[in-house]
C-alpha cells in the first residue's frame, strides 16, 4: 500500500474529530462482528460495517485504495490463514471453528480512524482461541508504551516479546502505521524491535497499532487475487488493531465505543 510517511502532530481539537471517527468506526465493527455467525458470508460482514458508515454519512478510506486493482470493499475480512486484506466474498460462508479478522476505516471530517479484531465462530480449537488471547494481549502490550518520549521500538519490542514468549509468530512484513489525514502517514510501528531504538513519541502523534500474528511461522504470501495475505503455511493468523493517540496523560485509545475500555 502506498504510503505518505509524513508524521503529523494533531491539535486538542484534531484529536476530537479522530475520536468521533473512531466512535463511528467502532460501531460499525460492533455491527460485523455481531453479523459473524455459521452460515454467514464475509460479505455480510462488509454490509453490516458498511451499513453502519452510511448511516453516520461517512465512508471507508479501504474502499477504491489504490493497489493491484482498486479494494473493492468498506472492510478487510480475512478468515483463519488468512491474515489480511481479505475481500469479502459472497461465496465465502463462515463455518463452526473458523476465526475471522474484520479490519476498517472511517473518515470522519476529513480524519481517519482505522481498528480491527479477529472472532471466532462458535466454538473455537484450544490454538484457536489462545491465538485471539495473545494477539488481543500483545496489543494491549504495545499501547502500554505508548507514552511521550518512549521510542518506536519500546512499542514494537513488547508487542514482539509479548506473542513470541508465547509460542507464536509477528509479522515481518506488515507494520502499524500513523494515522492522520490519510490512512498511511509516518511512523512505521513493526510488530518486532529493539528497546531504546527509533523515532521518539511525542504528544499529538496518533498510531494504528497493530499486531499480526501467526501461529507456525512469519512468513506470508499473497493469494490470487492480489490483495489477501495468508500466512506461508496454513497455519492460523489473527490481527488486532487499535488507534491510538500518544498524550501527556499517556496513550488514549480513539476506536473505542463510549463506556468501553481497553488497552492498558
Amino acid at each position: 500500500m502506498a504510503w505518505d510517511r509524513q508524521v503529523t502532530i494533531k491539535t486538542s481539537h484534531e484529536l476530537e474529530i479522530m475520536r468521533q471517527a473512531g466512535r463511528i468506526n467502532a460501531e460499525a465493527l460492533a455491527a460485523a462482528r455481531a453479523a459473524i455467525r455459521p452460515g454467514a458470508t464475509t460479505a455480510d460482514v462488509n454490509a453490516a460495517a458498511e451499513d453502519v458508515l452510511r448511516k453516520y454519512g461517512v465512508y471507508s478510506p479501504f474502499k477504491n485504495y489504490p493497489g493491484p486493482y482498486p479494494y473493492p470493499a468498506s472492510t478487510c475480512v480475512s478468515v483463519n490463514e488468512e491474515l489480511v486484506h481479505g475481500i469479502p466474498s459472497k461465496s465465502r460462508r463462515l463455518k463452526v471453528g473458523d476465526i475471522v479478522s474484520v479490519d476498517c476505516g472511517t473518515v470522519y471530517d476529513g480524519f481517519v480512524a482505522d481498528s480491527a479484531f479477529t472472532a471466532g465462530v462458535g466454538e473455537l480449537s484450544e490454538t484457536a482461541q489462545k491465538l485471539l488471547e495473545v494477539t488481543e494481549g500483545a496489543l494491549k502490550a504495545g499501547i502500554s508504551q505508548m507514552k511521550a518520549g518512549n521510542r518506536i521500538g519500546d512499542v514494537s519490542f513488547a508487542i514482539q516479546q509479548f506473542v513470541e514468549s508465547r509460542g507464536f509468530h509477528v509479522t515481518r512484513e506488515y507494520t502499524g502505521h500513523g494515522v492522520g489525514r490519510r490512512m498511511h502517514e509516518g511512523p512505521q510501528v513493526p510488530n518486532y524491535g529493539t528497546p531504546g531504538r527509533g523515532m521518539i513519541l511525542r504528544s499529538g502523534m496518533t498510531i494504528a497499532l497493530e499486531p499480526m500474528v501467526l501461529v507456525g511461522t512469519w512468513q506470508t504470501r499473497v493469494l490470487p487475487d492480489e490483495w489477501t495475505v495468508a500466512s506461508a503455511d496454513g497455519s492460523l493468523t489473527a490481527h488486532f488493531e487499535h488507534t491510538v493517540a500518544v498524550t501527556e496523560n499517556g496513550p488514549v485509545i480513539l476506536t473505542l465505543l463510549d463506556g468501553e475500555q481497553g488497552g492498558t
